[in-house]
Formats: structure tokens, C-alpha cells, sequence
């Protein structure tokens, strides 16, 4: 017989799963604890819980995820797996100290299944082709970015599985922590207890023979400085950044150490990405959502470092960004026209 704590972690992860949620939000206040979904970006909040149950349904994922269930002054991360009607979720935690003498958890929400075409995911087919077609580069750094929730992590999957079936290529993966697994490529995770840092997993996966390494995320310095030496050493990489738009991702590469002179010899393009509601097939009665691509490379890639350079900005042409494609899609009826006023989406 289950307990009552592990029946409602059960209930919520049901709720979430069934509710397309990509990150559960549970926060302490002086009363009890509000647990909120987000969804394509937004947050709502579905429920509070008493402080006394809330306390053990968090040490109850924290179980699950083999964390210091004692420790609640340090942040922690860790991940599980669990079916949801029959299909296997993957879920990843993170645990912060409130001043509450609490702690606050978020649990991001992954369908563990097999990645899906770049075409499945593009409101565009145009996007898709391109991005396909620069995953065919020998060589170089290519930068996935976007706000939290926009699918990063789901497109960068499925350019690596069109690389390993139809290009053929041996991918090597260092992630913190593994967010899918997949068959087709040797995927390795940071332990940094265990000695296995982003700096040793490279150093490691360099003499394995890759033929495209993937860093699941530039979070600071040291990590882009790793992401440009695998660029720098003939090997292509894939990696996810956070800023604002395509653009941005400059910015935030210098800010974090990278010289212009290395953005040049190594970057081959950068895929800023939103999720937009497009018109349901027919026969559905709900909106699909799918990806738009802001995608920079080539002369505009090399125009907007050089403004970048010379500290002056730069702009995409107006068909080619956010603003512009949602307006497009409008127009031939492929995106929803309340799309063109949501401020996720900025003109």
C-alpha cells in the first residue's frame, strides 16, 4: 500500500505530465507551500499544499533522486525516472534554501522517448532544411539559445540524431546531468565528486575519437572556454547558451571570456528559438505548437561580429526575425494571429 505523500507526488506528476508542463515550481511561504506549472513559457499556479506534507513530498523526490535527504542549507540536483501511463518520464530536481528554513524545488518534466525530426519540431520547413544542412559541417560551433522552455534541448537532440542515422557520425555527449538518453551516441556525465569535471570529460572524450562533441550547456567561463578548445581542436560542436536572441549570444560569449577572434574561427551559426501555436491539423480541435528558428550564420554572422567588434548594433533583416516569421505566418495562416501580441514574441 502506498503512502499518502508517495500517492500525491504520483497525483502530481500525473498532473504535470498530463498538462504538457515542462517545470513544476514548488515554493515555501509562511502557510504552506504553492506548486505552479509552467507550460510554453508561462507560469501558473495549480495548488497549495500544507507545510507539513509539502516538507515530505519534497524529501520524497530527493529520495528518488538519491540526494542528501538531511541537506537542506545546500542546493542540490539530481534526476529520476518513473512511467507516466505507461511511458517513461524522466524527471530532473533542483533544491534551494529559502530564509524560510525551507527549501523551494523545481522538477523539470522529460518525455523519455526517442528524439523527433527537426522537420516534426519547425513551424517552417525552410528552418529545418538549414539547420540540417549546417549540422553537416566538418568542423566549428554551433549555439542553440533561447529563454527557459523554449525546446533548446529537444531541437539540439534531434540535429544530433539526424548527425548519428543519416550522416553517420560517432557523437560523444558531456552533459550535466544527462537529460535523454539515447541510443545512438556515447553519452557521459559530469561528476565533479568523482573527478569527472566538463574540463576531464573533454580532455577524455578528445582522444576517443568524436567526430561531433555535444556540451549540454555554456553556464559560465570555463565552459565556454571548454566548448571554443573542442571548436579550436577540428571536431564539430553543439551546445545550448542562455540570451535573449541570436545576436545577444555574441554579447554573452565575450562576457564570458571568448574573444571576437575566436567567435570567428569557430562559430558557425547561432539558432535563437521561440514556441509558437500554429493551427491544429485537421481534425484536431487543439492547437499544436511548434519552434520558430532565428537563425544567424555566414555573412550576417560575420556582419554582426564585426558591430559587435566596433561595440555598434546590429539587426537581422525584418522577414528573418521572430517578429517578422509570426507575421508571415500570420499572413498564410499557419501560425495563430494571437501569437502577434504576446510580448514572448517581440517585434
Amino acid at each position: 500500500m502506498h503512502s499518502i505523500v508517495e500517492k500525491r507526488c504520483a497525483e502530481l506528476l500525473h498532473a504535470a505530465a498530463d498538462a504538457s508542463t515542462t517545470d513544476i515550481h514548488i515554493k515555501p511561504d509562511s502557510t504552506g507551500y504553492s506548486v505552479s506549472f509552467r507550460s510554453f513559457q508561462h507560469l501558473r499556479q495549480v495548488m497549495t499544499i500544507p507545510l507539513d506534507l509539502g516538507d515530505r513530498m519534497i524529501a520524497y523526490f530527493k529520495y528518488l533522486s538519491l540526494l542528501d535527504m538531511s541537506e537542506k542549507r545546500k542546493p542540490q540536483t539530481g534526476s529520476f525516472h518513473l512511467p507516466i501511463h505507461q511511458h517513461p518520464y524522466y524527471f530532473r530536481i533542483s533544491t534551494l534554501p529559502s530564509v524560510l528554513t525551507r527549501e523551494s524545488i523545481v522538477i523539470r518534466v522529460i518525455p523519455d522517448k526517442a528524439a523527433q525530426s527537426i522537420h516534426q519540431l519547425a513551424a517552417f520547413r525552410d528552418s529545418a532544411r538549414l539547420l540540417e544542412k549546417l549540422a553537416e559541417a566538418p568542423q566549428g560551433l554551433i549555439l542553440l539559445t533561447g529563454p527557459t522552455g523554449c525546446g533548446k534541448s529537444t531541437t539540439l537532440y534531434s540535429l544530433l540524431k539526424h548527425c548519428a542515422e543519416t550522416l553517420n557520425r560517432n557523437i560523444i555527449t558531456l552533459e550535466d546531468p544527462v537529460e535523454r538518453k539515447n541510443q545512438s551516441m556515447l553519452q557521459i556525465q559530469v561528476n565533479e565528486k568523482a573527478g569527472l569535471t566538463y574540463a576531464a570529460g573533454l580532455k577524455a572524450i578528445l582522444r576517443h575519437d568524436p567526430d561531433i562533441i555535444m556540451i549540454g550547456e555554456i553556464r559560465d567561463a570555463d565552459t565556454a572556454q571548454i566548448a571554443v578548445r573542442a571548436a579550436l581542436t577540428g571536431h564539430l560542436v553543439f551546445s545550448t547558451i542562455h540570451a535573449r536572441h541570436s545576436v545577444g549570444c555574441l554579447h554573452r560569449l565575450f562576457d564570458l571570456g571568448i574573444s571576437y577572434e575566436d567567435m570567428a574561427q569557430t562559430l558557425i551559426a547561432i539558432s535563437a528559438q521561440r514556441i509558437v501555436p500554429v493551427f491544429p491539423e485537421m481534425g484536431h480541435q487543439t492547437a499544436a505548437h511548434r519552434a520558430l528558428y532565428e537563425i544567424l550564420y555566414g555573412e550576417r554572422l560575420s556582419e554582426a561580429l564585426q558591430s559587435a567588434k566596433d561595440r555598434k548594433a546590429y539587426e537581422l533583416p525584418e522577414p528573418l526575425t521572430f517578429g517578422g516569421q509570426i507575421r508571415e505566418g500570420v499572413k498564410i495562416g499557419a501560425i495563430e494571429a494571437s501569437c502577434a501580441l504576446k510580448p514572448d514574441f517581440p517585434v
